[in-house]
């Protein structure tokens, strides 16, 4: 089970731990853990910073009552080119090393992608107002359309055509702008496109000719993209 910091409750912490079920749950900077008897350190003043990580166990959490021990893992990942993340990680849980919960937490961010992709990122999910049993089916469905979108942008990708639709690399940015969902969705857009304004395009062209070396390539890059869906 995993969970943000919205989620995160000492009443879930204990049921999931009763029904035998590991946990990563992330806590705020402001929450409290007992490291000793009547020790208690609020996270903010841990000393996580960029770089640094730590594994406590068997601390108790909140000073409220009824509680039971639980692990906490703690990570701010170091600054890559300079760029380090505004903040760091605490994560409650009842997996036995650090490893072992930055591993497990980590797989939420592809979740959190997918619940974009899903809804205002992709297909406006949200948007349908649609509940119960058309509401499973419609989620069947776009299962299908992202799994198919997101085989197309990894092909787009394979044929180093993505460029077309959408920036590869931005400044000062460490990880990648646009999963292969996103190509592959937006490139079938962008082909679309091409295929309607090919008139208006030629036109151009006859105005520009300096330009009709960029306009082959892009009609390569569509022909390429269209092999790919």
């Amino acid at each position: 089970m995993l969970g943000d910091r919205e989620f995160c409750s000492l009443k879930l912490a204990n049921w999931l731990t009763e029904q035998k079920v590991y946990f990563c749950l992330r806590i705020k900077k402001d929450a409290f853990i007992e490291i000793e008897p009547k020790i208690w350190l609020q996270l903010k003043d841990s000393g996580l910073s960029p770089g640094v990580s730590f594994f406590y166990q068997g601390i108790k959490y909140t000073k409220a009552t009824g509680f039971i021990s639980f692990n906490l893992a703690g990570k701010w990942k170091r600054k890559r080119f300079g760029v380090a993340p505004e903040e760091g990680w605490f994560i409650l849980t009842n997996l036995d090393n650090l490893d072992s919960a930055i591993i497990a937490y980590k797989q939420r961010f592809d979740i959190e992608e997918m619940f974009r992709d899903f809804k205002s990122g992709g297909y406006n999910l949200e948007d349908t107002n649609v509940s119960g049993r058309r509401l499973i089916s419609l989620i069947l469905l776009i299962s299908l359309a992202y799994t198919a979108a997101t085989i197309s942008g990894q092909k787009i990708k394979h044929k180093g055509v993505q460029k077309y639709v959408g920036r590869i690399k931005e400044s000062l940015r460490t990880v990648r702008r646009h999963s292969s969902f996103y190509i592959g969705l937006y490139g079938s857009n962008w082909v679309n496109f091409m295929e309607n304004s090919y008139e208006l395009v030629a036109e151009l062209m006859i105005l520009a000719p300096n330009k009709r070396k960029y306009y082959q390539q892009g009609e390569r890059a569509m022909r390429l993209i269209l092999s790919a869906s």
